[in-house]
């Protein structure tokens, strides 16, 4: 069941929300976008390794933190603050699990670009229209989607990072369609992004990173 059954039954019900459920009443609506992150849980759970370690119940901690999210995104700078916290456990597990690298660290450039541009774009856009209040808890937030994006890469986990990744652009499609300017499609989008992203980093629950080279010539010492 936790193998095919719990990954069929997220699609399902992530698709049912995404494009058959309609937006009223809205309480309606609101279950069923929390369903598949119920079931995302409860997927992540059943795949904890044994013994269990600090980075799972981390990780584990920051899929309710989300899910929280969810269902007080209608409050905004509330939903903004569960998801916020949701990140930084991520980051916290992450960071747990790194393996770093050269090119696992340099990604921490192009994601400061990014950080930076979508920062610039949303503050012009608050301060156009008048939502000054907006601008630190926006910017707190992009900073830390953004480290906790680079913490995944950090992992060398292909899920996570994935995950990481695709979280960062859900999000961002989600600011800009709400803030800078429509984009086309965005509800579709930013689920399927949020959906699929969330999917990834639960799986990467139990999933390992690649071994870090030995350096030519280094002795190998006995385990």
């Amino acid at each position: 069941m936790k193998k095919v059954g719990l990954p069929l039954l997220i699609l399902l019900m992530g698709a049912l929300y995404i494009f058959v459920v309609p937006s009223e009443p809205h309480a309606v609506k609101l279950l069923f976008k929390l369903v598949p992150m119920w079931l995302v849980i409860a997927y992540a759970y059943v795949r904890m390794p044994t013994p269990w370690k600090s980075a799972h119940w981390l990780l584990l901690t920051g899929l309710f933190f989300c899910m929280l999210g969810d269902g007080l995104l209608g409050w905004f700078v509330v939903g903004l603050s569960a998801f916020l916290v949701g990140h930084l456990f991520y980051l916290a597990s992450f960071w747990r699990e790194h393996r770093p690298s050269r090119l696992r660290s340099a990604a921490i450039v192009p994601i400061a670009c990014f950080a930076v541009y979508m920062g610039w774009e949303l503050v012009h856009a608050l301060a156009r229209d008048d939502k000054h209040a907006l601008v630190f808890p926006v910017l707190l937030y992009i900073a830390v989607i953004s480290l906790m994006a680079w913490s995944a890469i950090r992992t060398g986990k292909t899920w996570a990072i994935v995950g990481g990744l695709l979280f960062l652009a859900s999000d961002a499609i989600l600011s800009w369609n709400l803030f800078v300017s429509d984009v086309a499609y965005a509800g579709v989008l930013i689920m399927t992004t949020y959906y699929v992203a969330q999917f990834c980093i639960a799986h990467s629950i139990r999933t390992t990173a690649a071994p870090t080279p030995i350096p030519k010539g280094a002795a190998r010492l006995p385990s």
